[in-house]
């Protein structure tokens, strides 16, 4: 799966989920399922760090900024603000290309985030694993603190 592929399937993910999580929200504000939201919410936060990740991820191996990067992410908290944002990268063509498995010239290559960058992408079901397992405990310890406004909200 190219960069591209992979952040566009996160993306259209991430604004699905904020569907479910906004009818759930009706669900519960309007017909009394408390329970939809816990459910909706769940499934959003987690389709979150998911997008989060692979935003990071496919930055880094597109050469984005920093701050282009961190607002990939910001973008995930607008509901559905992932889907005209990848269009802009998609325009832009900042999306082109695929992974970066090789060293180059380029002065960004010989940094310890791009290393890490290809030794992982070497072994690509270690990446699927460790980002896996590191979505699922954030998730899971964002679960333990509780939810945005505590658990009354």
């Amino acid at each position: 799966m190219s960069p591209k592929r992979l952040f566009r399937a996160f993306a259209f993910a991430e604004a699905v989920t904020w569907t479910i999580l906004i009818v759930a929200m009706i669900l519960k504000y309007a017909g009394g399922v408390d329970a939809a939201v816990l459910v909706g919410g769940s499934i959003h936060g987690f389709v979150f760090l998911a997008y989060a990740f692979a935003a990071v991820l496919v930055g880094v191996n597109q050469r984005w900024s920093l701050g282009l990067i961190a607002f990939a992410v910001v973008t995930a908290i607008v509901p559905y603000a992932t889907i005209p944002f990848e269009l802009w990268l998609m325009r832009r063509g900042r999306l082109d290309g695929d992974w970066r498995h090789e060293r180059t010239d380029h002065p960004a290559d010989g940094t310890w985030v791009n290393r890490m960058l290809r030794w992982f992408l070497a072994r690509p079901v270690l990446l699927t694993v460790v980002a896996g397992i590191g979505i699922a405990a954030v998730f899971t310890t964002l679960l333990i603190v509780g939810p945005p406004g505590g658990r009354e909200a």
